[in-house]
């Protein structure tokens, strides 16, 4: 699997990227799949190795919850206020710093710091600071780990 392109994430009035993906709800009406004339030219995502996915999703944590903001790619989102994902709880990993190690398996790369914000129901609930600096990373296990269904799971998550 090739290394994906990341999910946008706002936070604290800054765009950065989360090396995660939540998933989208089942059957939101504003959320659609748009017909072969109202997909974007050079959108560059549909069809691609680094987005199997086939979306790439635009969130914000505002005010302590977390949004849906925008959509491209295999699903768009209508016109209208930020949805509140209260379907999503799970931890989300946002990358800080410089790269420290490129691995080429889902989000696997390792980053200076990562910021793991966990979530319940779409309210934020707690976060912490993993700094990755002088830390040996294997690559190989981090690719493994990386496959898709284990890319959210982290290590010491489980007691956020």
């Amino acid at each position: 699997m090739t290394a994906q392109i990341r999910e946008r994430l706002i936070l604290d009035g800054e765009e950065t990227y989360m090396a995660f993906c939540p998933p989208l709800p089942d059957g939101h009406p504003r959320i659609f799949e748009p017909s072969p004339d109202e997909v974007v030219e050079g959108d560059g995502i549909l069809g691609i190795t680094a987005c199997w996915r086939g979306y790439q999703g635009t969130w914000q944590i505002r005010d302590g919850r977390f949004y849906l903001v925008g959509l491209r790619g295999r699903f768009h989102l209508r016109e209208g206020e930020p949805i509140l994902a209260d379907w999503f709880s799970g931890v989300l990993r946002v990358p800080r710093g410089e790269r420290l190690q490129h691995v080429h398996m889902g989000f696997g790369s390792v980053y200076e710091q990562e910021v793991h914000v966990k979530v319940e129901n779409g309210v934020v609930v707690t976060s912490r600071v993993i700094d990755n600096r002088g830390k040996k990373h294997d690559k190989w296990d981090i690719g493994r780990k990386n496959l898709p269904g284990g890319e959210s799971r982290f290590p010491g998550d489980d007691e956020l």
